[in-house]
């Protein structure tokens, strides 16, 4: 049998595995969010106001957007630090962009178009000039946000009109926009991840890369897929982030990135690659976003919740951990 035959037969094994394992993993997320979300109903009056959750719907929402992309490049054992200062770059250029114009269209497609393009640039660096993506992608996030806070200079835009703003903020058939965003692109995500060749093919990268090239994968074009994915959600989210204040600045994208990294890491998505679903990023920006929406609530001081997070991300890890133990005894 050659080494080629072993390594594809390897990898089909370990996506089967994988399946098995992340639905656990999935269910154990959602136990946690319904106690999470028991608690606050016991604790406050106002969690399960209709005000309340659809706050909570669309704080998710932003969240899973920015994280979407993210989850794919961690699935291939890559990171994206870029991804806060992406958000903040797509969204100052769409709103310079159509102050400049009045068009809507292009405004848009000039944040999509931004974002992706830097998730290109990630790519080749990754991809082509081999560098870690750590380094890779920390480098593009000091060029994107240099370039942001430049293109500014320190002033903030406003004032989008209502068919740009209804993205962020408007209804249809009352539900919020930006959770009907996040429900196609968690549709999408998920059947491209479980049905589709290429989504095997990324978890099988992620799972053991020189494998997966020995067996006829084409890994380069796989990495510049998912870093390009990556920018355009970041360049989307940016859209949405700015259609729902109704305002641009440079630092926006800041506060968001260790947020974001968070939501993928509680969604069970591993930093070594060959984990990681659109569904269980969705239950992670789900937990997050209550644990702080119920701080909130409790009149808990602000300056808690990044501590708050951090406990969160260690007893995700952490049902993680107990979760992988238990399949091993199997």
């Amino acid at each position: 049998m050659s080494e080629a035959t072993r390594s594809g037969r390897d990898w089909h094994s370990a996506i089967d595995k994988l399946r098995g394992s992340e639905i656990e993993s999935i269910f154990l997320r959602l136990a946690v969010l319904f106690v999470v979300g028991l608690f606050l109903t016991i604790a406050t009056d106002t969690f399960l106001t209709q005000t309340n959750l659809v706050n909570l719907l669309r704080q998710a929402s932003l969240m899973f957007l920015l994280a979407a992309g993210l989850t794919l490049v961690l699935i291939v054992g890559g990171i994206d630090l870029s991804v806060g200062a992406n958000l903040a770059l797509s969204a100052c250029l769409t709103a310079g962009v159509y102050k400049a114009t009045n068009s809507v269209p292009l405004a848009i497609a000039t944040g999509l178009a931004t974002g992706a393009a830097i998730g290109f640039v990630n790519s080749l660096l990754v991809a082509f000039l081999k560098l870690p993506p750590f380094l890779a992608t920390f480098a593009t996030l000091w060029v994107c946000q240099g370039l942001a806070f430049f293109y500014m200079s320190g002033s903030v835009i406003y004032g989008f009109p209502p068919e740009m703003r209804a993205l962020g903020s408007g209804f249809w058939l009352g539900i919020p926009v930006p959770v009907i965003l996040m429900t196609i692109i968690l549709i999408f995500l998920t059947v491209f991840l479980r049905r589709s060749t290429i989504g095997h093919e990324l978890y099988a990268i992620g799972s053991n890369a020189t494998a997966a090239r020995l067996s006829g994968i084409p890994v380069r074009r796989r990495l510049i897929l998912v870093y390009v994915l990556s920018g355009l959600t970041a360049g989307f989210a940016g859209i949405v982030y700015l259609a729902r204040v109704n305002s641009a600045d440079a630092g926006v994208g800041e506060p968001l990135l260790l947020p974001v990294i968070a939501v993928v890491l509680i969604g069970g998505a591993s930093l070594y690659g060959g984990r990681g679903s659109a569904i269980g990023t969705l239950s992670g920006a789900l937990i997050l976003t209550a644990v702080l929406n119920g701080m909130n609530l409790l009149a808990i001081d602000s300056n808690l919740q990044p501590m708050a997070a951090g406990l969160v991300v260690l007893l995700a890890l952490a049902l993680e951990a107990v979760s992988k133990k238990h399949q091993r005894k199997k």
